[in-house]
């Protein structure tokens, strides 16, 4: 896949589970376990990036004694999903076209 689609597509998938409430990173990565292999280097640099652009928040809790730092997705969060959402209908169309003609299908 493609670096950059892929990287998209990770950026959402993040939002995504944090519109599903608030998280921390390890947490994260476990909800995200099951769908695609992603490691600690790899989210941390998201996290930082959707932060930087206003898409999540972030505050930090006391867990069994240790601070644990949490994510939370803003308004501009969940409107970059709701757009992903009308790419990617854009995008099926044009790749339905493509499976239709090279297939005869």
């Amino acid at each position: 896949m493609d670096i950059q689609i892929k990287k998209g597509i990770l950026d959402v998938l993040v939002l995504t589970i944090l519109n599903r409430g608030n998280s921390y990173g390890y947490k994260i990565i476990q909800d995200i376990a099951g769908i695609i292999e992603i490691s600690e280097s790899t989210l941390y640099p998201i996290l930082k990036r959707l932060e930087n652009g206003s898409c999540l928040t972030t505050y930090s809790a006391e867990h069994n004694g240790r601070l644990r730092k949490y994510y939370s997705i803003t308004e501009l969060g969940k409107r970059r999903i709701r757009e992903f959402l009308s790419e990617f209908r854009e995008v099926m169309t044009v790749y339905n076209l493509i499976l239709k003609e090279s297939t005869g299908v």
